[in-house]
């Protein structure tokens, strides 16, 4: 009975509360960062001890006595609201407002905590909650954390991408580098490769990265050219007053035992701090300088300095600020294993001594300029440099073991090396602009210019054979052609002008969160891509010349040999040129129907153009061109529905396309170090992507999000790299068949195992997992051993990423994270047969790049407010890096998997320290 009563009493009490309270609440707005929702902010009613603070999207709830009071609206750095209201038991009074940067303060004092927001876990979170396309991202605060140094390692703690170990290549639901399209603040780069269509995003370093976005699904703002989605590097500009120095100095493990003889070119003389310095020309480059390789004479040690610096002036009334970086390194790289290739089922070579040294260097310099005229009009400025270089020296067959298929003098002893210096320099410069026309109307435009300059000034091979290495090193020069004794040049020059303009208009009767259900977004895109390739090789025909070993190769290319024998082979200057013009049109429609259900509609028009001509050796006549013109509409649909609190269902559908590059549509043959050789195809033909997908996301507390998707693509005309028939063995660009399927499933969840009495994480969790489900037919020309269907080159069918962070969360925080990343099997290059007649037996099974597992941990520590050091150990299991081909023997018919090739690349430990001024 005194149990009844007591509840009894508690429910009246609570009934008599509830009569004589109101109910504020309300949105509060970040000002400072386009009236973006602003979490974390304080609401108090003035004079008494109640309040709340807003949730992860600026909303607040609170309930207040009747009756008239004050309402307190407060953040950090923020100018403080007051406003009077009057409440009336059981009313609920809504109270909207924005918050903004406080009048009279030194900006220079003042941190204003939500103009880093896109770098946060949270404010990257809340922006994909709202965002009715399916887009992930990863901020620098994260990527500070897990020790990532550059954006191609961060879009691989996203879900469902992966990168090659063995090309850098970055793959997003299983589909590489054609497939994609890469930007930065959302106008299009430049690749600095002759061999891709993207840039390498490890020369993005994360001093300059504010945040790296994946859009998986398609809206018709951006260009057509992406089938598995878009990569949009987000670069940095100022959140708030900072100068910064750090060093860091490691080593890779493979490394370690060389000390006092890391081996490097001899074009290593004519460099500086990656910077090369050509001293003569390439002819007088055959007998003026050596052949024979380098020691770097000190233990290498990997060593990187960047300085940073951020600052806020008012000019003429006018905001001004600007952040720029600068960063410095070098790095150096040694792997050994084995490598063999194969030709109608028989070995065509065999080096099991493969042997690499490389030094690496990254210099780069950022700096971004951001005028706000007032609250309607801003203009930002971006300009990049980057000047990357790799001094690869490759050797195979030093233990005399090697074996080169109809060799000439002999197949045995095969010696191969290959000196290569490479370097790419380029200019990133973007002009963006912001302005709000009226309250309803807001003009965004942009335009860019890039320069990428990609040089190979001395690339030296030589290719021996060393007689009997049982009784001596004495070597003979191979000679079955002109130019296997060749030093040899190439450059490539890419100019690019790209712009949009895009009008966003707002209407509508506003709606609870004060804004308009309605946006109609149209504008124009255009880019046009200039490039210039030249390449040119100097051969050296020695026949039945010998030389006391391979480390003795230069005395033979001296000017007497050439006056008593030896032949000089002036090849001709290869040449290509492209050109790719793209002008589009674009409109789409954003609609919020009601509190649960939005989306976004839209129809783009796009005219690509791509003009390529020839004058190289390996093409019948060596002149050629080729011409194609595609126009096309192409349409999106991106749905999205609130089927409860935090939980969301999305649907997007759309039609993209993938056009084929430069590279991909001439004819000219690259040789890389282990002698493949990859070409071009000028009958190559784009591919069209139909593109479904359906997710469901659940975002249960602040930083946490739990999701699930599924995808499906349909890819007409796909294109493949795939081995050609004939006795040279070249990897050639195909449509390999009439379509492709995709179909897969994405798990993810980001979640606190457990928060402090802040309600900040301190032991966090995030893993994704994807599967997924290749089918591709092939064309006639392609199939063997009965062989109809293969699976997408590049393509993994299972990748997971995962990682476990603690931290603190105190004063001089220490943080530890362990990150981990998993792809399967995929296909290096599709198969083919050598003769149709007997595909049974003669032919060239896939090769298959064997899936392995990586493990990082980075530990840091605050020592003081403004000294850190971090630890950080990367590829701390260190996978074999594998591939591997089916080979039937001619004699015993019976299949093995072979190994084409192995190595490792190392454990690499750096120690690093930073300091804030």
């Amino acid at each position: 009975m005194k149990k009844f009563l007591f509840i009894t009493f508690l429910a009246f009490s609570q009934l008599l509360l509830a009569q004589s309270t109101g109910t504020l609440k309300g949105i509060l707005s970040d000002g400072e960062t386009n009236n973006e929702p602003l979490p974390f902010a304080n609401v108090l009613i003035k004079g008494t001890a109640m309040g709340t603070t807003t949730d992860f999207d600026g909303n607040y709830t609170l309930n207040v006595p009747a009756g008239s009071h004050t309402v307190v609206f407060s953040f950090l750095g923020y100018k403080t609201i007051e406003k009077p209201i009057t409440i009336a038991a059981g009313e609920t009074v809504t109270i909207n407002q924005i918050l903004s940067a406080e009048e009279g303060v030194s900006l220079e004092e003042v941190v204003i905590m939500s103009a880093a927001s896109r770098e946060s876990v949270s404010a990257l979170l809340l922006e994909q909650k709202k965002a009715t396309v399916i887009k992930e991202s990863i901020g620098a605060q994260t990527l500070s954390k897990i020790g990532v140094s550059d954006a191609a390692t961060a879009t691989t703690k996203i879900s469902g991408v992966t990168k090659s170990q063995g090309t850098g290549d970055i793959f997003i639901r299983g589909l590489g580098d054609r497939y994609l399209s890469t930007t930065m603040n959302g106008l299009p780069v430049p690749s600095d490769d002759v061999e891709k269509k993207n840039i390498n995003l490890n020369l993005f370093s994360t001093d300059i990265i504010q945040n790296v976005g994946i859009s998986k699904t398609y809206t018709t703002s951006g260009y057509a050219d992406q089938a598995s989605g878009n990569v949009d590097v987000v670069t940095k500009d100022y959140s708030k007053k900072e100068y910064t120095v750090g060093i860091n100095g490691g080593t890779n493990t493979n490394v370690l035992g060389y000390d006092g003889d890391f081996r490097t070119t001899i074009t290593n003389n004519d460099v500086s701090l990656g910077f090369h310095k050509k001293q003569y020309a390439l002819q007088d480059l055959i007998s003026r300088q050596g052949w024979d390789t380098e020691t770097i004479s000190a233990q290498p040690i990997n060593y990187s300095g960047s300085l940073s610096a951020a600052q806020k002036f008012e000019i003429f009334g006018k905001d001004l600020s600007f952040y720029v970086s600068a960063t410095h390194s070098k790095s150096y790289d040694y792997y050994s294993g084995e490598f063999q290739s194969f030709r109608q089922n028989r070995s065509d070579n065999k080096f099991s001594d493969v042997e690499s040294f490389t030094t690496k260097t990254n210099t780069s310099g950022y700096v971004n300029f951001k005028l706000k005229l007032n609250d309607a009009n801003s203009f930002k400025f971006n300009t990049l440099f980057v000047n990357k270089s790799s001094n690869n020296l490759y050797e195979q067959g030093r233990n005399g073991l090697g074996f080169v298929y109809d060799q000439d003098p002999q197949q045995d002893g095969a010696f191969v090396r290959d000196q290569n210096f490479k370097q790419t320099t380029m200019v990133i410069n973007q002009l963006i602009g912001k302005h709000d026309l009226n309250e309803n109307n807001t003009l965004t435009w942009a335009g860019g210019y890039n320069f990428v300059l990609a040089e190979e000034p001395n690339r030296i091979r030589n290719e021996v054979n060393i007689l009997d290495v049982a009784s001596s090193s004495e070597i003979q020069f191979a000679h079955v052609g002109d130019y296997q004794q060749r030093k040899s040049t190439q450059k490539i020059e890419d100019v690019e002008y790209n712009a949009y303009v895009k009008n966003n208009w707002k209407f509508g009767n506003l709606n609870e969160e004060g804004d308009k259900p309605f946006a109609l977004n149209y504008g124009v895109n255009y880019r046009r891509k200039e490039r210039d390739f030249k390449s040119q090789a100097i051969g050296v025909l020695a026949r039945n010349y010998k030389a006391p070993s391979v480390d003795e190769l230069s005395s033979t290319f001296v000017q007497s040999n050439f006056d008593n024998g030896l032949n000089l082979r002036i090849g001709e200057v290869d040449l290509f040129s492209g050109e790719l013009n793209v002008l589009a049109a674009f409109t789409d429609f954003n609609f919020t129907l009601n509190e649960k259900f939005s989306g976004n509609l839209g129809l783009r028009f796009e005219r690509d153009e791509i003009n390529v001509s020839w004058d190289v050796a390996n093409y019948v006549g060596r002149i050629g061109n080729t011409s194609k013109t595609y126009e096309n509409l192409f349409p999106s649909l991106n749905l999205k529905y609130e089927v409860a609190e935090n939980q969301y269902i999305r649907f997007a559908t759309s039609l993209t396309q993938t056009l084929p590059e430069f590279k991909e549509l001439s004819p000219f043959e690259y040789v890389s170090p282990t002698g493949r050789v990859s070409k071009g195809n000028p009958d190559l033909e784009k591919s069209d992507v139909v593109n479904v997908d359906l997710k469901w996301e659940f975002f249960p507390s602040r930083g946490e999000v739990f999701s699930v998707t599924g995808f499906y693509k349909n890819i007409k005309n796909p294109i493949n790299l795939a081995q050609s028939r004939g006795s040279s063995g070249n990897f050639i660009f195909y449509n390999t068949g009439e379509k492709a399927t995709v179909k897969g499933l994405e798990l993810e969840a980001r979640t606190s195992f457990i928060k402090n009495e802040d309600d900040d994480t301190v032991l966090g969790f995030n893993a994704n997992l994807t599967k997924m489900w290749f089918s591709q037919d092939l064309d006639d020309v392609f199939q063997y051993k009965g062989k109809t269907e293969s699976n997408l080159q590049g393509a993994s069918d299972l990748i997971a990423n995962g990682s476990l962070s603690y931290s603190s969360n105190k004063e001089k925080e220490f943080v530890a994270t362990l990150t981990g990343n998993y792809s399967s099997d995929k296909v290096f290059a599709l198969g083919s047969p050598e003769d149709f007649v007997n595909s049974a037996t003669l032919y060239n099974d896939e090769i298959i790049e064997k899936g392995f597992v990586s493990l990082d941990l980075v530990l840091s520590k605050e020592l003081t407010d403004r000294l850190s050091v971090k630890l950080v150990g990367r590829n701390l299991l260190n996978p074999e890096i594998k591939q591997t081909q089916f080979v039937r023997n001619v004699n015993t018919e019976i299949e093995t998997n072979e190994t084409v090739s192995n190595y490792k690349q190392g454990v690499q430990l750096t120690l690093g320290v930073k300091y804030a001024f």
